[in-house]
């Protein structure tokens, strides 16, 4: 490797939804494992669930405290975005999992936004 950046990785094609690689530039699919990708198995990336957004003037964010109520752009059962280092790959929705939140993905945002 020459850099931080620099990751020598084998070209692992196009994932397609039944979790297969696709056909890539006319060559037929390739079958890979979870092997295949064990060099980005320490890369840290940075998860977050985004459940609504709003715009507040800094004087209006100065007066919350506990138990205000904060309206958001979604409305209740509305999917949440989540996003991969900045970069929107999937909806979701909020789950309970033994006391705590969690999520569960719904739908993986082809392409990927930023």
């Amino acid at each position: 490797m020459t850099g931080k950046d620099d990751i020598d990785l084998p070209d692992l094609g196009h994932a397609v939804p039944d979790g297969n690689m696709g056909d890539v530039g006319g060559e037929p699919a390739v079958q890979r494992t979870a092997t295949d990708l064990e060099a980005v198995f320490d890369v840290p990336v940075h998860v977050s669930a985004v459940l609504g957004k709003t715009a507040m003037e800094v004087s209006d964010l100065l007066k919350l405290g506990r138990g205000t109520i904060v309206e958001l752009d979604r409305k209740v059962g509305e999917a949440i975005d989540i996003f991969v280092n900045n970069r929107l790959v999937a909806r979701g929705e909020v789950v309970l999992v033994e006391e705590r939140l969690g999520i569960t993905m719904t739908e993986i945002v082809k392409g990927g936004q930023s």
